[in-house]
């Protein structure tokens, strides 16, 4: 075993995981512990971020213990996390962003949607600051939920000490610096990488003039680069994580971003699909899905966020698409349909996922046609449930099924589940064909995050798109990216490109379908389309 070790945490949307990685980036032990969450009512999700830092500790000390590395020789920590939002008081004790007024109740989940209103007041001001975000920003970002706290919770607002976003608080929680990072400022509270500085002409005229000038700290007033050293672990969260007390802590990434990291710079020499990292996108599937392309230069592309200067990888221009919801999708499609309760029982019985099940059952359905994806000629989805990230940027557009029968069993469950998959790899072409007519040349798609457990997401993927799918060697490249971030922090790694290239290694590769298969897929491509149509002309007739 090496004798340097590195250590990732990761706080996703269910669940804060932990993971020691060497310095060839080689996986030695992990720890997985779920998180709280509430959802008072309808778009409102909710966390704890006291409920988050412990479950960070138990994952800690279930990886530290797996690995059985000496917690002396874990050299650097790197956190990434989900881009919500944490608010804290002048003692850091947490302020409830809850209608029920639970102070526990501190965490605005990055999938809130509470903040529509605010992002389209946001967005009639027509500010130059919106360009960086696609000319549309998301209620998603911060902005639009902290404009929703100043209007709706008063007294959370005029006791608000630090706001936080989520990456940026386990880091402080780490160290006691409060240090927030490009990444998480750039992309989401609209900073200006570039000039190192804070638009303050933005949060003055959209309403939040009261975070600027001697007030800045509250929304942080030392920006520094992801993998810069925050600081040192502290007493107290050494104590507490099960650490070494002056272990490096990094500044952290977004989990997406981390993702980014993990599997972008992998070398591909001596394969087919060997291109330059501008050529590539890292597909980082999880709840929702994250699309991230670098370029050289600065490119604008509507409907995608960005272009962000060294917000992933320093002195690169990142652009960032993204579908709001891909696995809570999938999951809503098979566990609300009428066979949804007996997949569960069968997953307890049969120690099986609810997608290996229909996995294997769209394998024996697919003896009777040409070619599995065409179980889905007569039944078409349109995925945005939950709106649309990119590239329409439109937060009110909803998911739409035809082709439905009166039959409940499981053989359509399946067919309507594979033609959700499918749907969900149009929203990924989608977001490419923008980005190509812009300037991008996309020609490699680098995979990581949950979703990648699934094959059939996997190749539906390279089918829709007509790109190969590559899978990096160690599959917790989110992990591994917040492990790099530890290994940049400490000095064993120059920089965070240095880490890519050195720390991770390809793995599997997806080749795309072609032939009929891609004919099929253009032709649903059609019926994708046309169903966007019908439903803003459903809306435009509905608001007349």
């Amino acid at each position: 075993m090496s004798e340097r070790f590195y250590l990732g945490i990761d706080v996703g949307t269910g669940s804060a995981r932990a993971a020691v990685f060497d310095e060839r980036g080689v996986r030695v032990g992990m720890g997985v512990h779920p998180l709280q969450h509430w959802q008072p009512q309808a778009d409102f999700h909710e966390q704890s971020s006291e409920d988050i830092w412990r479950a960070c500790a138990h994952a800690v000390h279930a990886a530290v213990k797996q690995s059985k590395v000496p917690t002396e020789d874990i050299r650097g920590v790197g956190f990434d996390a989900t881009c919500s939002l944490v608010v804290l008081d002048a003692a850091d004790h947490p302020l409830t962003v809850s209608p029920s007024g639970v102070a526990a109740q501190n965490v605005i989940l990055w999938m809130d949607h509470r903040a529509i209103d605010q992002a389209t007041r946001i967005n009639a001001t027509g500010h130059p600051a919106l360009r960086s975000v696609g000319g549309v920003i998301s209620p998603e970002m911060q902005a639009p939920k902290l404009l929703w706290l100043k209007k709706n919770l008063p007294d959370t607002w005029a006791h608000a000490a630090r706001f936080f976003d989520l990456a940026d608080f386990l880091t402080y929680r780490a160290t006691r610096n409060d240090v927030r990072s490009l990444c998480t400022t750039t992309c989401k509270w609209n900073f200006r990488s570039r000039q190192d500085e804070w638009d303050e002409d933005f949060f003055s005229m959209i309403g939040l003039g009261d975070l600027t000038g001697g007030r800045i700290k509250r929304i942080g007033q030392h920006v520094r680069p992801q993998g810069e050293r925050a600081g040192e672990m502290t007493v107290a969260a050494a104590s507490e994580l099960g650490l070494a007390t002056g272990t490096p802590v990094a500044v952290s990434l977004i989990d997406a971003h981390a993702g980014g990291v993990g599997v972008l710079g992998m070398s591909l020499g001596g394969s087919p699909y060997d291109r330059p990292l501008e050529e590539r996108m890292a597909l980082i599937c999880g709840s929702s899905t994250c699309h991230m392309a670098l370029a050289r230069e600065e490119r604008f592309v509507p409907g995608v966020w960005g272009p962000y200067f060294s917000a992933m990888v320093p002195g690169l221009w990142l652009a960032e698409g993204g579908q709001s919801a891909t696995g809570t999708l999938i999951d809503h499609i098979i566990y609300e349909h009428a066979r949804g309760p007996e997949l569960r029982a069968r997953e307890r019985s049969e120690g099986l996922t609810a997608y290996e099940i229909l996995n294997r059952r769209i394998e024996e359905l697919a003896r009777k046609v040409a070619f599995p994806a065409q179980l889905t000629r007569a039944v078409h989805v349109y995925p945005d449930f939950h709106g649309n990230r990119s590239p329409l940027a439109d937060p009110t557009l909803r998911g739409m099924i035809s082709g439905l029968t009166l039959e409940t069993s499981l053989d359509a469950l399946a067919v309507e589940y594979l033609a959700t998959l499918q749907a969900l790899a149009q929203g990924t072409r989608s977001i490419i064909e923008k980005l190509h007519e812009h300037g991008y040349k996309i020609e490699v798609l680098a995979a990581c995050g949950g979703g990648t457990k699934n094959e059939l997401l996997l190749r539906e993927h390279a089918d829709v798109t007509g790109r190969p799918v590559i899978l990096p060697e160690e599959p917790e490249a989110v992990l591994l990216g917040a492990a790099m971030l530890g290994a940049v922090a400490c000095g064993d790694q120059p920089s965070i490109e240095a880490a890519m290239g050195s720390m991770s290694r390809p793995g599997r590769f997806i080749e795309p379908a072609r032939g009929a298969v891609a004919k099929y897929h253009d032709a649903k491509r059609e019926v994708y389309q046309l169903m966007l149509q019908h439903q803003r002309a459903y809306a435009e007739l509905m608001h007349a």
